[in-house]
Order: structure tokens, then C-alpha cells, then sequence
């Protein structure tokens, strides 16, 4: 087993990872009768997207003898209704100052984001933009 989830009244649950006993705590969002006071749900599977990629790309640069250190995704989760469920996530990467790749390493960067298991295991009508960032620069598109 990976995790188990206890209720607890109001909303709430708490999930705890069984092989390192760390707990997250979820509570229903405001717009779906919760208090909006940790993480919902929904915005676990956004956030594990974007967790996903930074793992893989922070990967594959060790293997490259690069570091990713201080690279910060900001994560916007997009709702639709009629079923409620996630329509889109949109990721911006910001890679700080003084981190410099080239052309090559952003291709397989970008592609290695794109292709991490989250990405291969949400449903494919929902829409994933993301924005990339290298020294505070968006990428041209």
C-alpha cells in the first residue's frame, strides 16, 4: 500500500504516506462548501503535475551534472463544471539568475516536463499549458 486517507468530518481528511509516515492534510475548497484552508483535492493533482515535472527534469540534469536548484514552478489550477472536474493546469517554471543552458538542454528540459508519468496518467481533455522562464526571461514562442 502507497498511503491510506482518513476521513474527518467538515471536509477534511488526512492522507499519510505509509513508508514515510508524512501527512497532507486536504480540505474542500470555498467555491465546493469547504473552508479553503489547505490543499483540496484538485489541487493535489495540480500540484503533483508540476512536482512530477521538476522531479524528472532534476533527474535527468544530475544526470547531466547540472543542478535546478531554486527552480520555482507557480501552478494555477482551472475548474470547469458540468461534471466538476480540473479543465486545465498552466505551469510557469522560473529558473534563477545565473542558471545558463543552452538551446539543447531547454529542448530536452521541456520535453522531459512534458512527458513525466502525471502527465501521461491525467486525462488527456485536460489542458496543460506551460510557461518557461530561463533567468527570468519567458521563452520566445
Amino acid at each position: 500500500m502507497t498511503s491510506t486517507v482518513i476521513y474527518e468530518g467538515d471536509l477534511r481528511t488526512v492522507a499519510q504516506h505509509l513508508q514515510s509516515g508524512t501527512e497532507i492534510e486536504t480540505d474542500a475548497p470555498t467555491d465546493n462548501q469547504g473552508k479553503g484552508e489547505r490543499f483540496s483535492p484538485t489541487d493535489l493533482i495540480a500540484t503533483s503535475l508540476a512536482a512530477c515535472m521538476a522531479t524528472t527534469m532534476g533527474i535527468k540534469t544530475r544526470d547531466m551534472q547540472l543542478d535546478l536548484r531554486g527552480m520555482k514552478l507557480s501552478v494555477q489550477k482551472i475548474m470547469a463544471a458540468e461534471p466538476r472536474r480540473i479543465s486545465g493546469v498552466n505551469i510557469v517554471f522560473d529558473f534563477p539568475a545565473g542558471q545558463v543552458f543552452d538551446d539543447k538542454t531547454k529542448t530536452i528540459l521541456e520535453r522531459i516536463a512534458h512527458t513525466c508519468p502525471v502527465m501521461y496518467s491525467i486525462h488527456p481533455d485536460m489542458e496543460v499549458k506551460t510557461e518557461f522562464h530561463w533567468n527570468g526571461v519567458p521563452a520566445a514562442v
